[in-house]
Formats: structure tokens, sequence, C-alpha cells
């Protein structure tokens, strides 16, 4: 919910003033629906960094520090964020000082934000990954590069929150509307109003959500074109009698393949649409809200405003729940360490190779086997092939 989530929250705390109450029946109902979200968020994103922590096979896999570092941004959203909002929320005010408030608020643009675009650069590690050849992923996914992503992630929310907000940049036009609301308000409540001009409100909701989403939908396009083309060549050449057979039949490993390609693509619809439901409300809303004279009720933003929030909790299950290695670890971790769930290791030579990696095939590559003098380029080839795309499968 970046930078401009926070301008509507505050909206909504500042229509709250004008006479929101709350039943007793209906503050412990919402106060234990609100608890359930965030308690839900902090523990499956604490067990994503856990996971990393102890399974020394993630730690290998650079691109698992993109989950990881969003795990980070959506803890800190619950920890930070989310009870502050719940309490001004089932309360009624504000009760920590304007201070305190604009300190809330930026962390709020801050988090959410950093949220945001942990889940662009995710999209396009995958498109690299699964799109391009591996050399063009080593190339293009680097350490050093991967650190300046993740370090991006974190320093443009910084931009956008703490330095226009503590400027006061955001109330630049609108001193009166903010002066009025204040002066509306009861004399003996307090409340943490955050109202944003129009440039803020396109500016904050383009960097934070527009442009994201662009190179989001761009990336999860080509994927999703990559699979299916990649499971319909697969369902040609088996009904040509031409793929390698593996243990199975030809008919099974073909049908086999093109379910788990066919998976693939909808997990990447499924992501795109949770992203798409949770924010879009609300970005739209903020960008409309400065240009029809604030008029947007407390009620709608409110709705939006957590509907963003619970993106933060449904992170960890499209993101890491739906990779293999992540489970592997996580069972290891909620089972006390049982055997049964330790790693067995990375794809070795006596292990067939797999349908499917990353939501993309490797059968293709697989159909033009090397010659037996280049036996040894060919291995290279897949193990490169698997090293950079395995940390992301969706099996």
């Amino acid at each position: 919910m970046a930078a401009d989530s926070h301008p509507t929250e505050k909206t909504v705390t500042g229509a709250v003033n004008t006479g929101h109450t709350l039943h007793l029946a209906e503050k412990i109902v919402l106060s234990v629906f609100l608890a359930a979200i965030i308690v839900l968020t902090v523990l499956g994103n604490l067990l994503v960094m856990v996971a990393l922590c102890k399974d020394r096979q993630l730690r290998k896999k650079k691109t698992n520090y993109f989950i990881v570092s969003l795990a980070f941004a959506d803890l800190l959203v619950a920890l930070v964020v989310m009870p502050f909002a719940a309490i001004e929320l089932t309360t009624g005010s504000w009760r920590y000082g304007k201070t305190c408030c604009l300190i809330r608020t930026s962390l709020d643009v801050l988090l959410t934000t950093a949220s945001i675009l942990h889940l662009c650069c995710i999209a396009l590690d995958r498109y690299y990954a699964i799109c391009c050849q591996p050399l063009v992923y080593r190339n293009k996914m680097t350490p050093i590069r991967v650190a300046l992503m993740l370090g991006g992630c974190w320093i443009i929310p910084s931009i956008i929150s703490f330095l226009p907000i503590l400027q006061s940049w955001n109330t630049i036009g609108i001193e009166d509307i903010i002066k009025e609301r204040e002066l509306s308000l009861a004399a003996n409540e307090t409340y943490c109003i955050f109202l944003v001009n129009g440039p803020y409100a396109l500016v904050c909701s383009a960097v934070a959500f527009y442009v994201p989403l662009g190179l989001m939908a761009l990336a999860y396009q080509r994927i999703y074109v990559t699979a299916m083309a990649h499971a319909r060549h697969i369902g040609t050449l088996h009904r040509a009698g031409s793929a390698p057979e593996q243990q199975a039949g030809p008919d099974q490993q073909g049908t086999s393949r093109i379910k788990v390609e066919t998976k693939a693509a909808k997990t990447l619809a499924v992501i795109m649409g949770c992203f798409c439901l949770c924010w879009a409300p609300f970005f739209l809303t903020n960008v409309v809200d400065p240009f029809i004279h604030y008029s947007v009720p407390w009620q709608v933003w409110t709705a939006w405003l957590w509907l963003g929030y619970i993106n933060s909790g449904l992170n960890p299950f499209l993101y890491a729940f739906l990779n293999r290695a992540f489970r592997r670890a996580f069972l290891v971790i909620l089972c006390c360490g049982d055997e049964r769930y330790v790693r067995q290791g990375s794809f070795g030579p006596s292990r067939p190779y797999p349908a499917s990696v990353n939501g993309t095939s490797v059968a293709l590559r697989l159909v033009f086997q090397p010659s037996p003098g280049q036996s040894d380029n060919g291995q290279r080839f897949l193990s490169s092939e698997l090293e950079s795309q395995e940390s992301l499968g969706t099996t």
C-alpha cells in the first residue's frame, strides 16, 4: 500500500473522526478479525525467514533472497503498521501524538511500497530464469545486481515516504482542507489525519503500484506464454513419438508434463490475480480522491487499506509455500527436524530429470540431447539450467 495508502488511511482516520463509533460487540469481532490477520502474517513471514537461516541449500540460491527480503518487509508491516491501524480503527482515535503519526505514516508508505517492489523484482527474476537461456540469466542476475535490486526495493520507498511526508510536501495546496478537518473534530479527541495533494498521489501511486504492476504483467505474460508453448510443443512431440522416453511411457510422460506446465501457468495467474485484487482498489481510489475533493467515504478507505495489508499475509503462501524447496524446509522446522523431511540434496545424476523446473519445462532442451562427444557440455548446460531455476519451483 505504498505512499498513497497512508494518505488514504489517514483520510479514513479523518473520516472516523467525524463521528465513527463501534458498539462493544462490533469492537470485539473486529479486534479478533484484525488480530488474526496480524498473527497469521507474522507467523507466515517468520517461517520463511527462519527457513532460509536454517537451510543451507536455500541460502545457496541467490534468488531466494528476494523472497526472504519480501518476507522481512511484510513482517515489519505486520509488526509496525498493522497494530497501530487496528487500534486506531477499533478505538476511533489516535493516542500517540502528531510526531508519532508522521513516523507511522512514513513507515506505512515505506514498508508497503517495499513489499510491492519486491514482488516486481521476483517477477523479473522469474522472467529471466524461465524465458532466457541459462547464460543470459546468469549474466543478468549476478550477485551484485541482485544486491542492487534489493537495495532499490528499500531506498526508493524511503525517498517517497519519509522525505516528502516529514517535509509536508504532500500537503502543499491543501492546507485549508486539512485545517478544516482538524477543526471539525471533537476537541477532546486526536486523530492521525493524512491527506495528499494530486501531484503526490499521482507520483507515489505510479512508483509504488502502477509501474511495478506493468512490469509484473509483462513478465508474467511472457512466462505464461512460454509455459503454454512448452506444454503444446511437448504434447506435439509425444503424439509424433519423437520425445525421449524416461522411466514411464511416452503417453504418460507427455500428459504429466502438460499438467505440470498448465499448473505452473495457473499459479502465475493466481499470483497476479491476488496482487491486483489486494492493491488495485486502493490505488485507484487513492488517485481519484484528490480530484473529487476528498469525498471518498472512510469506510471505503478502510476496506481497501486492509485489503492491501492482507496481501502481506498472502505473500508467504504465494511465493514461498508454493516453492518445493521452501516447503521441505518448513516441514523440517515444523516437525522439529524429523529425518523423513530432511533434504536429500540437489539434483544428481542418478535422479531422473524433472518434468518442470520453476513452472517451465526443461523437456524441450532434453529433446535435442547432445551427441556422445558433447555429453559433458550438455550436462553442464542442464546443470546450469537446473541451478538457475530450481529455487523458484512450483510443483
